[in-house]
């Protein structure tokens, strides 16, 4: 038989197998990357994801993230060449290309993104203060920051760090001069407007001006013309009076009577006081208009 002291140990055994198994062992994720110390000292760097073993109790296992990380750099302040305050917004993204040189240098992430964030807001001051406002907003925005891009991955590379790209996301004056300029551009405006509608109104102006003196002209014109007929048709009606009055003068004759007497018997409380045997009743007494023929004596 077997004595328990046996067993024992065989367990004891058993389990210290276990603990320096699983103390030789480390795994690698795809998205990291490990750093291999051996009593605070590095050994090897790790890159490729899975198993992998190290002297345990020794070793000390540092991961180290491989992926793009962002870097959210608070809005700063610059002063452009043109002496123009800029508030600007901007961001990084880098890896961590060589993970030894990391951890001597910085360790941590969070103490990389305290160093980049001086290294890019150093850069930032120092590349847009070489240019004018019109530049940063508008112009050369690509181009400043890929320069900005090259000088903070330049110093970056110190650190073990590659910079992969830098962005400037917002770039605007200060609110209180953004208030300045948008009053004067407002101001800028209304005075075009004025401008347009003084414009507007000359020329309305000018062009009633010209239509009353055309109206007055075509109307004076009518009125010449009208007249110029009037007077042709009153010249035809006198000549066929004439025509008339020569062929038949007593038929003229009444024919001038009647209408006057249309023209002044009116119904409208016209009164006359005449001798009934006035020249004007004389067709009332006679049709021929002459006196009316005298009593035959007894």
């Amino acid at each position: 038989m077997r004595s328990p002291v046996t067993g024992t140990v065989v367990l004891l055994l058993l389990l210290l197998a276990l603990i320096v198994g699983y103390g030789s062992v480390f795994t690698v994720d795809q998205t990291e990357q490990a750093l291999v110390v051996r009593l605070g000292k590095p050994v090897s760097v790790v890159t490729d994801p899975g198993l992998h073993f190290k002297a345990p109790f020794i070793d000390t296992v540092i991961d180290i993230d491989k992926r793009i990380l962002d870097l959210e750099n608070p809005s700063q302040e610059v002063i452009a060449s043109d002496q123009k305050r800029l508030v600007v917004d901007a961001f990084a993204r880098y890896r961590i290309k060589t993970p030894l040189k990391f951890y001597q240098s910085v360790g941590s992430v969070q103490a990389a993104n305290t160093q980049l964030t001086t290294i890019l807001n150093a850069s930032l001051r120092r590349v847009l203060g070489e240019v004018n406002f019109i530049q940063v907003v508008r112009d050369e925005r690509e181009a400043l920051m890929g320069r900005i891009r090259d000088q903070v991955d330049k110093e970056a590379d110190a650190y073990g760090i590659q910079v992969v790209d830098v962005r400037i996301r917002r770039a605007d004056l200060p609110e209180q001069n953004s208030q300045a300029v948008y009053q004067r551009m407002q101001t800028e405006r209304q005075r075009e407007a004025a401008e347009f509608r003084a414009q507007g109104g000359q020329k309305a102006q000018e062009i009633r001006s010209n239509a009353d003196r055309e109206a007055t002209v075509i109307v004076a014109e009518a009125n010449s013309k009208a007249d110029q007929i009037r007077g042709e048709g009153d010249g035809e009606r006198n000549r066929l009076f004439a025509e008339a009055y020569g062929k038949d003068p007593g038929f003229f004759a009444f024919y001038r009577s009647m209408t006057a007497y249309e023209n002044g018997l009116k119904s409208n409380d016209t009164r006359f006081l005449l001798r009934p045997d006035s020249d004007f009743f004389k067709f009332f007494n006679h049709p021929s208009g002459g006196s009316a023929p005298a009593a035959a004596k007894p």
